[in-house]
């Protein structure tokens, strides 16, 4: 491609102000044999520290052209492993091997440098220090025992041994548990186990002090420490540890102001390196426990660098700087009094760079300027070298100056490589660089191979390669295909090791490009090929999710990309960043399924950012969505109780992680005088930490808090201290104080024993008094422990004055209440007078009383009581009956009444009072008799006989009629199956006792339907029905009852049942047994059944029968004549006091009532009273 000249020109003007900055790249050493001076590479640490028991490596490798040549120096003399027999030696390399063989290891310790050197000059390493050392061990000594007096300070020493660092303490028990450590007992920067006060528990036989040096990998174990708790003894009491109230007076005495143990005296000087981490530390011991706080005196405390650590025992700075010289100041204080200590920083460093001397590429005839300055304290001291000799000590050179940290040399020629070096220290260290001045003249040469292929995506970033090089270093400038000028604008960047850059690459970027390099002395071209494909985007990326712990969260994610990645293009997903794999799942739980990432069963480690990776061999997009997991919260933490006072504590708490739901609230659960059984105490809102609770006498507490959030509730805290109030009066009396007697002569006064809360005090009893209600006597006392008292030999049911006080050892509770109480009641002693019926209808009657008065009931009015009976039917003159009902009227009335009586019959009844030993007399007895009813259906209705033109019906008499039967009522009506129905017919039949009638003038063959009433004064009856077809023309046609095998058959029924009850008579006569109960039920009477009340009205509508069709012109004028002739007493008069019975929805009496079954031989004057009451 020709070059355009006017470009060609431009970077011709270039060529003075090219830059030779530049090392020269490996590519360059093996396309052309380029000289290099050596370059130190790897090197040991500038400080070892070995033990007797290992080889040991020190490393010295370096690169040049040619190839260096390695020599050492020990302790600044010549030293040549490969002359050694001791060490092995690796060829083309300075690296050598010490074999510990014998322990000879101690025989190489030194300081030792490595010497790279070709023709064009000689690298140094920095100084290695080689030191060996034993294995640390604690010495050998036997069990230290320690004894303390309660309260007092202690240290428990450890003095590890000396190792290499880092050396980590651990303060264990004989069963590798870690000593628990506090405000009050802590351990200290150099080892030591700090006691500021001790206490009872912190006896125990086997406090171990383990040191761990983690590079030799070593843990060295010191002789248990026996430490012995002395309780303290009062000074009249030296035999025996003290109790509780002797404990309070100990610690009085022991209250003490703080003092440190470590440091010493009121202040320090420390010095720090800059880089490294200052510990200042202050540990007092007082009692109270001190608490320690650290203040700047001169400043501000360092931000994000200062924090307190081991119980604010420590103040630790990270990374010191100068600026963080300064004093410092800690304080120790505790409620009797408060000490300090200052320290006084001085920040000191080793030597480091701020300006260090670079390894630099020249053209000839360039100059070059090497800077060190170097920075420490104390000032360190720089030193230059030249090829590994002091400047003072090599030949001069006319065209190097040297000033003030700077060497300048000018006019470089192609002989002037060489390597510089400066080296700077002070007693914290030093630091040595190689500076090496390489003179090159060389014509660009091009390190990128030839035509090469790059694809890019459409708005991504694109690079296209060009590495060169030569000196002076070319300038790099790109042309695109058909393009004469260089590539410039926004979208387009050369970088300085020749790289194009476009930016927002798109479609039209495709296509062929050249990589021009020139300098003075040529130029050289490389082309590449650059292909643009459609870049990956996430259409539907993941979206965040908040699930609870053990469901199910999914998330997913579909990407597009170009259809030339399809066999290259892959979907991942990453958890906070690292890799989920197919085949690293546990238990399936986690399932990658085309783009969807299903978690089953999440846990609280599925929480975090998840990643969809949508990636191909070019690009990569991503997509991020939070999992947030919702759990139930965890336990509060460190509960704590203060402000210790008799009848309230504050608690406070730590709340639990919230698992990502808010804390709604903190319930403060406490157990008393069962341990195990936990009680709600109070409740507080969520951001709440504290709350104060109030306690009462006599009582140990300990308490829990749980947390609840919307997910559930936390499992309980570990339980608080426990704390014991001391014993007071009590504040409350007994509750339900009562007086009854049990006997007629007797009075039992109880009561509600007050709950061990509320005791107050030990010695529990409860004094009771008690004197005649109205009598100006003075007070009956008795002490009691038991939960009631018994007044013997009282009169009957006579009011007391009564009260019931609480008291324990410390003294009485407050003035209790007076209650009224009773003597033992007996059962009333007069009856009911001017006892009186009101007939309200045929099945309801009113009774009414006077109140018996209250001195003749002799105890707590209960109520009264109606016993009631049936006596007979006016319908029969023998029958007799002997079942009676009671109903029950509970409280203070005068009258009651009375449902679900038989019409037209006579009934009797007494009224009596009672009250809670019982019932009272009876009243006279009443006798009344009820009006007549309606009849009941009667009891059957059959068609006797059909004819052409007439049928014969025949019925049987209602089985209760309820009263003196005056007559029927006979309906009839055509109801063919057609939708013409007949008119009605009707046939009053006036003799009560016909039970047949014989219809005539009815159509041939045609279906009739018969309704038929009984009637009494009262009204008439329920109806029957009955159907029928007369007979055809010439035929018979009727019901089954005219069919000759029908009577037949019934003849023969009527045989079979007249030979099985004369084999039953005769059985009977010669002492057969049946069944008391057949006897019974045999002998039963209707009447005797439980009473109910019927239903009338049913003839309401024909349209009941199922089998009939809706009638017509008839229907109106069939329910205006059988309307219902029922009582029309409201039943709301039953209702009075809302306890005188209650009704079915059909009007029927619901109450509870029992009898005995009737007798064939009853006496009038018999009486039975059922014994279940029936209240009313």
């Amino acid at each position: 491609m020709a070059l355009n000249m006017q470009t060609l020109m431009l970077y011709l003007l270039c060529w003075a102000k090219w830059s030779s900055s530049m090392e020269i790249p490996e590519e360059a050493f093996v396309q052309e044999r380029i000289q290099q001076p050596p370059t130190i590479t790897k090197q040991s640490p500038k400080r070892h520290v070995v033990y007797p028991t290992d080889d040991f490596i020190i490393k010295c490798e370096a690169r040049g052209n040619p190839a260096p040549h390695f020599t050492w120096t020990k302790d600044g003399k010549e030293y040549d492993p490969s002359q050694d027999p001791r060490v092995i030696t690796t060829i083309n390399s300075g690296t050598f091997t010490i074999k510990n063989s014998n322990g000879n290891l101690k025989n190489f310790q030194g300081r030792y440098r490595c010497y790279a050197s070709n023709d064009l000059g000689v690298a140094i390493s920095e100084e290695i220090v080689f030191i060996t050392a034993t294995i640390p061990r604690f010495p050998k000594e036997s069990t230290k025992h320690i004894e303390v007096e309660e309260g007092d300070p202690v240290v428990l020493p450890c003095n590890p041994p000396s190792g290499p660092p880092p050396l980590n303490i651990y303060w264990m028990t004989s069963k590798i548990q870690r000593i628990q450590q506090n405000s009050r007992a802590s351990q200290g920067l150099n080892g030591d186990l700090y006691f500021s006060n001790v206490q009872s528990s912190d006896s125990r036989n086997d406090y171990l002090c383990f040191a761990h040096f983690s590079r030799t990998r070593t843990i060295a174990q010191k002789e248990p420490i026996s430490l012995i708790v002395i309780p303290f003894a009062l000074p009249n009491d030296t035999e025996s540890p003290v109790n509780d109230i002797g404990l309070s007076a100990a610690n009085s005495i022991k209250d003490r102001e703080p003092r440190f143990l470590t440091p010493s005296g009121s202040s320090s000087k420390i010095t720090a390196l800059r880089g490294e981490t200052l510990q200042l530390e202050c540990i007092a011991e007082g009692l109270p426990t001190p608490q320690i706080s650290w203040t700047k005196i001169d400043g501000d405390m360092p931000k994000h660098k200062a924090t307190e650590e081991n119980f604010n025992k420590t103040l630790k700075i990270i990374n010191v700087t100068e600026l963080d010289d300064g004093k410092y100041q800690c304080k120790a204080e505790n409620a009797f009094g408060a000490v300090k200590h200052a320290f006084s920083v001085t920040v000191e460093a080793a030597p480091y760079w701020i300006k260090k001397p670079r390894s630099k590429v020249y053209f000839s005839e360039e100059n070059a300027e090497l800077e060190c300055e170097v920075g420490g304290q104390p000032q360190p001291r720089v030193q230059w070298k030249v090829n590994g000799k002091p400047l003072n000590e090599s030949k001069p050179a006319i065209n190097r100056k040297v000033s003030q940290g700077v060497i300048t040399l000018t006019n470089l020629q192609l002989n002037d490589s060489v390597i510089y070096q400066c080296e700077a220290s002070n007693e914290h260290g030093s630091i040595l660089a190689n500076a090496i001045v390489n003179v090159l003249n060389l014509a660009p040469m091009m390190l990128t191979p030839d035509d090469q292929k790059y694809i890019a995506v459409e708005g991504k970033i694109a690079h296209l390669h060009c590495k060169v090089f030569g000196s002076p270093s070319p300038t790099v400038f790109w042309l695109k295909e058909d393009m004469e000028t260089a590539l410039e604008g926004q979208n387009y960047f050369v970088h300085k090791n020749g790289t194009l850059e476009i930016k927002d690459v798109q479609r039209e970027d495709g296509g062929f490009y050249t990589c021009w390099a020139t300098n003075i002395l040529g130029n050289g071209t490389t082309t590449s090929m650059l292909e643009v494909r459609v870049a990956t985007e996430i259409v539907f990326p993941p979206e965040d999710l908040m699930v609870q712990k053990s469901a199910l969260a999914q998330f997913k994610c579909h990407a597009e990309y170009d259809s030339a990645f399809e066999n290259d293009f892959e979907l991942s997903w990453k958890k906070d960043g690292d890799e989920i794999y197919s085949d690293q799942t546990e238990d399936d739980r986690i399932v990658m399924d085309g783009d969807i990432l299903r978690i089953i069963d999440v846990s609280e480690d599925d929480e975090g950012m998840y990643t969809c990776v949508a990636r191909t061999s070019l690009d990569a997009v991503t997509a991020d969505a939070k999992l947030v997991v919702l759990d139930a919260p965890e336990s509060p933490e460190d509960l704590e109780l203060t402000s210790l006072q008799n009848r309230n504590v504050r608690l406070d708490w730590k709340p639990g992680n919230s698992h990502n739901s808010p804390i709604i609230e903190f319930i403060v659960e406490e157990t008393t005088f069962e341990p195990e059984r936990w009680h709600e105490k109070t409740s507080v809102f969520g951001n709440t930490t504290s709350v104060i609770l109030q306690l009462s006498p006599y009582v140990t507490y300990q308490f829990r808090i749980l947390a609840r959030n919307e997910v559930g509730k936390s499992h309980p805290s570990v339980p608080s201290e426990k704390h014991t109030t001391t014993s007071a009066v009590p504040e409350k009396n007994p509750k339900n104080v009562k007086g009854e007697g049990t006997n007629i002569d007797n009075m039992k006064i109880s009561w509600e024993p007050l709950k061990p809360i509320d005791w107050n005090g030990p010695g529990m009893k409860y004094k009771v008094s008690w004197r005649r209600q109205g009598a100006n006597t003075t007070w009956n006392e008795q002490i009691v422990k038991k939960h009631h008292h018994f007044v013997m030999n009282t009169s009957t049911f006579i009011p007391y004055d009564i009260k019931v006080q609480a008291l324990n050892d410390i003294g009485p509770g407050p003035d209790p209440k007076i209650i009224t109480g009773y003597s033992g009641e007996d059962i009333p002693e007069a009856a009911p007078l001017n006892v009186a019926v009101e007939i309200m209808n045929s099945t309801l009657i009113k009774v009414t009383w006077s109140e018996v008065p209250k001195e003749k009931i002799r105890g707590h009015l209960e109520g009264y009581k109606i016993v009631y009976w049936k006596i007979k039917s006016l319908l029969e003159r023998r029958k007799r009956y002997v079942e009676k009902h009671v109903l029950t009227f509970n409280g203070q009335r005068s009258h009651g009444m009375v449902p679900g009586l038989e019409p037209y019959s006579e009934y009797g009844l007494i009224v009596m009072v009672f009250n809670r030993k019982g019932d009272g007399p009876q009243s006279g007895s009443i006798h009344f008799k009820t009006p007549e009813g309606v009849p009941e259906q009667p009891a059957f209705l059959q068609i006797a006989n059909f004819a052409k033109n007439s049928v014969t019906l025949m019925w049987g008499p209602p089985t209760k009629p309820n009263g003196i039967l005056t007559g029927y009522l006979l309906k009839y009506q055509l109801i063919n199956d057609t939708e013409e129905i007949g008119a009605l017919n009707t046939i009053n039949v006036t003799d009560p006792d016909t039970t047949k009638i014989v219809v005539s003038d009815l159509d041939t063959s045609s279906k009739y339907k018969f309704y038929l009433n009984a009637y009494t004064q009262a009204g008439p009856g329920k109806l029957i029905t009955e159907e029928g077809t007369t007979v055809m023309e010439g035929g018979i046609r009727g019901g089954i009852s005219t069919q000759g095998w029908f009577i037949g058959l019934m003849c023969a029924v009527a045989l079979l049942t007249l030979i099985l009850l004369i084999a039953c008579f005769i059985k009977r006569n010669k002492g057969g047994k049946y069944s008391v109960k057949d006897k019974e039920d045999a002998r039963a009477d209707p009447e005797a059944q439980p009473m109910k009340e019927e239903t009338f009205g049913e003839y309401g509508s024909l349209e009941s029968d199922n089998e009939d069709k809706p009638l017509k012109e008839s229907q109106q004028s069939l329910n205006e004549a059988m309307k219902p002739t029922g009582s029309d007493d409201s039943l709301a008069e039953y209702e009075e006091g809302g306890s005188e019975g209650q009704f079915n929805e059909d009007g029927s009496f619901i109450g509870q009532y029992s009898g005995n079954k009737e007798k064939d031989a009853a006496d009038e004057n018999g009486s039975s009273i059922a014994t279940s009451p029936m209240k009313a």
